[in-house]
């Protein structure tokens, strides 16, 4: 399978992306979410969609993976205040919001040269794709939200047990076993209750990432700019493109109420919820979340 990697010039930051496919098919733009790498969108799930006749394109955001890391900005006040102001859908003052991660997105597709799209966004990623869907629609062809929300006020925070392993590293003197043994946890805690991965693959899995990039820093960052940017209702509410939200019955990092925010926010999309699935993309589901993509990127095409 064709694929290329590279570096975007794009707000003023460099953008690691990767580009799969036929660059005549149109294009499927992947956001992956908080401190995630684009390595963490499977390359086989990946392929399944390049095989379905699209260009697939996943990219690390800024503060991650091979991307430009934003050091020098300092994050202001209490971590504690800003949680207490989102749940208020309130915004705070943080050194970047989805907003200007949602600008790194355009920068991209504007230096490869990509009038249109079909987003996907997954978590953080799919709070960026309600703003890139609903703040540029005509580079939209269609919109996918995986467990994610719209930060608007009142919704039930996360369970403290799933977020705390996000929130608490593993400590700034721990060895490279020990961020991997942490990062493999986080991801066994948050996941799929109904569908858990074996702890040998995500330990393989921490292992890659911590070898690829490893900076704590970019997800404080990516933290502050989820609870920092404010209620994305009225954003969502403008985008115009055929829309699906897909979300796990058992997410308790980002509780089911999140994704049914966003189906109401956005007009005409379709809610698809699945027992059994937590916070990540296990393998048995692929078929049910492909098709669910595919089912949307159809409906774009009839319109």
């Amino acid at each position: 399978m064709h694929s290329t990697t590279g570096f975007a010039t794009s707000n003023s930051i460099e953008i690691a992306y990767e580009d799969m496919g036929n660059p005549n098919d149109p294009v499927v733009l992947m956001i992956m979410g908080l401190s995630a790498q684009m390595t963490l969108w499977p390359r086989e799930f990946c392929e399944r969609i390049v095989h379905q006749g699209f260009r697939v394109i996943r990219f690390d955001n800024r503060d991650i993976g091979l991307s430009t890391k934003m050091d020098g900005h300092r994050i202001e006040g209490s971590i504690l205040l800003r949680l207490l102001r989102t749940e208020l859908g309130a915004s705070s003052n943080v050194p970047y919001t989805l907003k200007d991660m949602a600008l790194d997105a355009l920068g991209l597709l504007d230096y490869l040269e990509i009038p249109r799209v079909h987003v996907i966004g997954a978590s953080m990623g799919g709070m960026i794709a309600q703003v890139f869907s609903g703040l540029y629609p005509d580079r939209v062809s269609s919109t996918a939200i995986i467990f994610s929300s719209t930060n608007e006020a009142f919704l039930p925070p996360p369970d403290p047990r799933a977020l705390l392993p996000l929130m608490k590293g593993p400590g700034p003197d721990a060895t490279r076993e020990e961020i991997i043994a942490h990062s493999a946890n986080t991801r066994r805690v948050i996941g799929s209750p109904a569908y858990p991965t074996p702890l040998t693959e995500l330990l393989v899995t921490a292992g890659e990432m911590y070898d690829r990039n490893y900076y704590p820093a970019g997800a404080l960052r990516h933290m502050a700019a989820v609870t920092g940017t404010g209620s994305l209702r009225r954003i969502a509410a403008s985008i115009t493109s055929p829309a699906v939200v897909i979300h796990g019955r058992a997410d308790r990092l980002m509780r089911p109420a999140g994704g049914k925010a966003v189906a109401r926010a956005i007009e005409g999309s379709k809610l698809h919820l699945i027992d059994g699935m937590g916070h990540d993309l296990p393998k048995p589901l692929w078929d049910e979340i492909l098709g669910e993509l595919s089912t949307n990127f159809a409906r774009a095409a009839t319109n």
